[in-house]
């Protein structure tokens, strides 16, 4: 029961406002967090599991950029929060509260704009998330280990390359894990001294003692020359004049025995259809089955999937992919690929290496290979992508790392232009 105390005495606010520009045309319609992930769930929905398996039962969700899929999936997937059991999930969008010009300005503005609300959870502590990265994490452990210590704020950290570590704030710890120095996205980060190839980046997890927090907050958005973020303000004020303490995520991540440590930023569109394609493995890092921490989502009520057609070349098989209810294989070899929800597949197709998120068609002879097909695509007759860089990229967005990524407005501009 002690292990428990901290968690309900807490509350989690989730940051889930960023545009997530990385993602191209995935994010045209939705938020990052919103962004489906894993045949059935959204991105955001680890974050709240991971409040709500550590026991956490106060979570506000912060949204402001095109938040109206997120919000839709929020009130469809996760109102089950009782309010009579002191049980509150609160969706807090960019409403102008203080200044009609004045949107959320920053991640640290963001929570002072809804100080009034967080004081009504009457909480001691506060862990402030991002809604935007795939990982299983226990947050009473990190808490745990915030209250042992006596710091000002505890930061989430894993170790990760040096110089992949420039999109994120970049840290130096003391043998007793207290910081020392805090830079936000460096463009040279620095080595860590036991590894110089390595850096300790900060995963955007930050638990702060409420008051103290509070506090903070006020006295920042007084601040003229501050950009009211937790990253580039608060995070490096705290290191240099109080105390900051670093959480190794490999001490409180959920994982299987022997698995590494599983964190995800699907940024761009390769990190989304690689993480994606992942989980086609025979054992994947991220384990999605896992019945002691699950992953929950709204869920479509959803026929099982179908497979149809067994005649040469016109066989309905699966082979290494996961494909999720409602979808209908008809006569169609797929192989290493990830179907969502209501996907439908037609006679002589072919997709290898492919994800398509819900809704998605796929009509006949048509032959797709490395690609991201966005949600309610309609992939015409005998279309042929990824054997042909140069044609891809006349029609739709090809990353860096060959991966097309296929949208119905690229479909249409195709269409009128053939």
């Amino acid at each position: 029961m002690a292990e428990k105390r901290l968690t309900r005495r807490a509350m989690a606010f989730v940051l889930a406002g960023g545009r997530g520009s990385r993602l191209r045309e995935l994010t045209d319609r939705r938020v990052k967090p919103a962004v489906y992930f894993g045949g059935k769930t959204r991105i955001i929905d680890f974050a709240l599991s991971n409040a709500m398996n550590s026991g956490i039962r106060k979570i506000a969700i912060a949204t402001q950029y095109k938040a109206h899929s997120l919000i839709r999936h929020v009130q469809r997937g996760w109102n089950f929060f009782r309010a009579e059991r002191n049980e509150f999930m609160d969706i807090l969008p960019a409403s102008q509260r203080y200044d009609e010009s004045m949107w959320y300005r920053g991640t640290a503005d963001a929570v002072a704009q809804n100080i009034d609300i967080v004081d009504s959870y009457d909480v001691d502590y506060i862990i402030i998330l991002a809604g935007d990265h795939i990982y299983k994490m226990d947050y009473e452990i990190m808490l745990r280990e915030h209250c042992e210590s006596g710091a000002d704020v505890t930061v989430g950290c894993l170790t990760v390359p040096r110089m992949e570590a420039t999109a994120f704030g970049v840290m130096a710890v003391d043998d007793s894990g207290r910081i020392t120095s805090f830079l936000e996205k460096p463009a040279d980060p620095p080595g860590m001294p036991d590894d110089p190839d390595s850096a300790l980046a900060s995963m955007g997890i930050y638990v702060f003692n409420w008051p103290f927090l509070r506090d903070l907050l006020q006295k920042d958005a007084e601040d003229p020359n501050s950009s009211h973020d937790f990253g580039h303000d608060l995070i490096p004020a705290i290191v240099k004049n109080g105390k900051a303490m670093a959480h190794r995520f490999d001490v409180s991540c959920v994982r299987d025995p022997g698995a590494p440590a599983y964190w995800k930023d699907v940024g761009t569109v390769d990190a989304f259809w690689q993480a994606n394609i992942d989980l086609t493995d025979f054992t994947p890092e991220l384990n999605l089955w896992d019945r002691d921490w699950p992953i929950w989502t709204y869920s479509e009520a959803t026929p099982p999937a179908k497979f149809i057609h067994d005649e040469k070349d016109r066989r309905g098989i699966a082979v290494s992919s996961m494909v999720s209810g409602g979808c209908i294989v008809s006569g169609t070899e797929i192989r290493n690929s990830l179907l969502f929800t209501q996907v439908h597949t037609n006679s002589y197709a072919q997709l290898d290496h492919v994800v398509a998120l819900p809704y998605v068609t796929v009509q006949r002879r048509a032959r797709l290979t490395r690609a991201v097909i966005d949600r309610g695509v309609v992939i015409p007759e005998g279309l042929v992508v990824g054997e042909d860089p140069a044609e891809d990229g006349r029609w739709f967005r090809v990353s860096e790392g060959g991966i097309t990524l296929i949208t119905q407005d690229m479909l249409d501009r195709r269409a009128a232009a053939l």
